[in-house]
């Protein structure tokens, strides 16, 4: 065995060190790994091509009383024909990430990083003008109280064929042509009666629908859908599902699915993103993150839906209340409400903020804590009471 030259020890040493310098620096860009071509590979959990690709996003407002950290350091992408979930409580920063998607903040107020690409042309960045272009062409939103996001003074049947003129020059009779096929498309009784009608003469469940067409009339490749079944009985929720997939398979669509109803969840979803106090806590495919599930915030939200089944038990809430954004606890943010910290050895969980890892060391499904037995407590005690 030949013992290595002092010069070929030195550069040995100083490749080492390099590479410990570079994976370091690497570790602060990026948000949970260690090397952009990991992160690309932890973002794409189908490993298809991706249409839409959001990484490192930070949306910030400032305030009087201090900066809203509303979105810190979020990555995914969703492929064409796929559909992505992206589920937390009220104000985890789920429709301030997709608000960040259309470029719908005020600029003077927002302070926006990181990128977001689609098709892969960079949106951040882009002039008013230009944002215009993609939004409702390339990009689509539902928002989820269609009364407020249709205008009162004009009729249903006028604020789709703008839409459509917004983006193709034609004349008002193709406009309303195309206006009336959406509306049959989205399945509205009546569509030649229905186009001069105002919003306020459309039930719930038709409102949502002519905003779905309104959305799709540019035969768009993303559809953000914000909570679209919020407000809807359970019999009109399910026909919009339908339809959102129907229409999907129609168009070939990406869709971005925002909503805190895991039921919806399993039902539409390929893929999903748990959201909690901004950041991504649990990301995989539908199948890994529902039934194979490696958060404590993830197993709260799973033991917090009621079953017919168990209707004499009590709900299992999570305890206590959603961190202010304005001053997030350090360490995991979910940490103060975590039934499982103590487990956790030393102060980690208060001190510092674990990375977002690939479950038990492979594959795309990712968690962000500091637990090491995490699979075991799950099934031994979780999953118990899930079942």
């Amino acid at each position: 065995m030949t013992t290595p030259a002092p010069e070929d020890r030195k550069d040995s040493m100083a490749e080492s060190a390099g590479e410990q310098a570079a994976a370091a620096a690497d570790a602060k860009r990026g948000p949970s790994v260690a090397t952009r071509e990991k992160r690309a590979g932890l973002m794409n959990p189908s490993g298809e091509t991706p249409y839409l690709v959001v990484e490192d996003l930070t949306v910030k407002f400032p305030t009087a009383d201090g900066v809203v950290s509303a979105v810190n350091g979020l990555s995914y992408s969703v492929p064409l024909g796929r559909t992505l979930s992206i589920v937390g409580e009220s104000g985890s920063g789920k429709s301030v990430s997709s608000m960040a998607v259309m470029g719908l903040h005020d600029r003077k107020r927002t302070q926006i990083t990181g990128s977001i690409r689609l098709g892969g042309d960079e949106l951040i960045g882009l002039s008013e003008n230009d944002l215009m272009k993609v939004r409702g062409d390339a990009v689509a939103m539902v928002f989820q109280d269609p009364q407020s996001s249709l205008h009162p003074l004009y009729t249903i049947g006028n604020q789709i064929s703008e839409a459509y003129r917004v983006h193709h020059k034609v004349s008002k009779d193709v406009a309303k042509k195309r206006a009336l096929e959406m509306l049959d498309l989205v399945g509205i009784p009546n569509p030649i009666r229905r186009f001069g009608q105002y919003p306020h003469e459309f039930s719930g469940g038709m409102r949502q629908r002519a905003m779905i067409a309104m959305g799709l009339v540019n035969d768009p490749k993303l559809i953000i859908a914000d909570e679209p079944t919020t407000a809807l009985d359970v019999t009109v929720q399910a026909q919009i599902l339908d339809l959102l997939n129907n229409l999907q398979k129609e168009f070939g669509s990406a869709i971005v699915l925002i909503t805190h109803d895991l039921g919806v969840v399993a039902e539409m979803a390929d893929d999903v993103l748990v959201m909690y106090a901004g950041r991504c806590v649990e990301y995989g495919t539908a199948e890994d993150v529902l039934a194979n599930p490696r958060m404590p915030y993830t197993w709260g939200l799973l033991e917090s839906i009621p079953t017919v089944s168990a209707a004499s038990e009590k709900l299992r809430p999570i305890k206590g209340l959603p961190p202010s954004l304005l001053n997030l606890p350090s360490g995991c943010s979910f940490n103060p409400r975590c039934p499982y910290k103590d487990r956790v050895k030393g102060e980690r969980c208060t001190t510092d903020l674990p990375d977002l890892l690939p479950v038990d060391g492979a594959g795309a499904h990712t968690s962000r804590c500091h637990l090491h037995d995490k699979a075991s407590i799950y099934e031994t005690e979780v999953l118990p009471r899930l079942s």
